[in-house]
């Protein structure tokens, strides 16, 4: 099915998103989509990731619950936004996607871009536990995933429950430069805020209230911090892919795309409590070799990056050590 990403022709009341907060994930996109939808001038649904402008990501059957294919589906997620709401969304794929940038910036030449990054090898360390809790990788530690890298590449050794075989280049997520031009390129560096993710961590007010002012909307507005998603292990993959079968699949209706009360979002809800006290545990520490490997490969982007932000983050990333 081809997805459009054309503007609606007819409905005129069809309520477009004016913001998005598209990436990396494990860097607080999570918690920044929790704490903005508490502000009274902005509207974001209970559907996170809904992705539809990540069309070059686009899962294969067994994902939890669909993602919107249609504009009108698409839509159809901001419709309880009020009239004097601000509607956003956010899709960590996003920033991920070579496609995305380009199709939001034909339907919402106007929005504002939002994107968060992440040290490069503790983003790696965190996205992989994400990914064995998701059930889309199957190998327990990140070297032996990383290891798969060019024959993943190829379609060889994904795992059946991974509906998403992209999200298992680990290094393609590191592109931060690439990925970041794609949006100044679209929209221009006026509608583009690139936040890092130790400033957001250590200073979480004055981070958000950066954001509500590139939003224009009231940085007055006390928004309490938010934990959330935090990097966990899973203690009994059984059980957890009993919790996936019964949070839902790719047998979950098509009325749950965008549907913010739907009964497979909240059982998704009522087990993820749930599992979280029961299946999941701390996780192990990372590997310091591992991390050391990770630092050395991803050095020439940590530099190019700071060139290209204007900010040093050879030293505020470690990398100074490094030499």
């Amino acid at each position: 099915m081809t997805t459009s990403t054309e503007p609606p022709a007819t409905d005129t009341s069809a309520r477009l998103p004016g913001f998005f907060i598209v990436g990396h994930s494990k860097s607080g996109t999570t918690a920044l989509y929790e704490m903005l939808r508490r502000h009274p001038q902005l509207y974001l649904p209970d559907f996170k990731e809904p992705s539809y402008f990540a069309t070059d990501l686009r899962p294969r059957v067994g994902q939890r619950v669909p993602e919107p294919e249609t504009l009108e589906e698409y839509l159809r997620l901001f419709s309880g936004a009020a009239p004097d709401q601000l509607p956003g969304e956010a899709s960590s794929l996003y920033l991920y996607s070579h496609e995305a940038a380009a199709g939001i910036a034909r339907v919402v030449p106007g929005a504002r871009i939002i994107a968060i990054l992440r040290e490069p090898a503790s983003f790696l360390y965190s996205l992989h536990l994400q990914l064995l809790q998701n059930r889309l990788e199957d190998q327990k530690d990140l070297a032996s995933a990383l290891a798969l890298e060019p024959q993943r590449r190829e379609g060889k050794h994904i795992p059946a429950s991974c509906y998403r075989p992209q999200a298992l280049l680990y290094s393609e997520r590191v592109h931060y430069v690439e990925q970041l031009r794609r949006y100044h390129d679209a929209f221009g560096a006026e509608q583009v805020l690139v936040l890092i993710y130790d400033d957001f961590r250590d200073d979480n007010a004055a981070t958000v209230r950066s954001v509500l002012r590139f939003l224009q909307v009231d940085d007055e507005v006390e928004l309490p911090a938010v934990r959330a998603n935090p990097s966990v292990a899973v203690r009994s993959p059984r059980l957890d892919a009993l919790r996936h079968r019964l949070g839902g699949g790719a047998n979950a209706p098509a009325a749950a795309r965008g549907a913010a009360t739907s009964p497979v979002l909240r059982t998704r809800r009522l087990l993820g409590r749930w599992a979280r006290r029961a299946l999941y545990s701390e996780p192990p520490p990372a590997d310091e070799d591992l991390m050391f490997e990770l630092r050395r490969r991803f050095a020439p982007e940590v530099r190019r990056l700071g060139e290209y932000l204007h900010r040093d983050l050879v030293t505020l990333w470690g990398y100074d050590s490094l030499e």
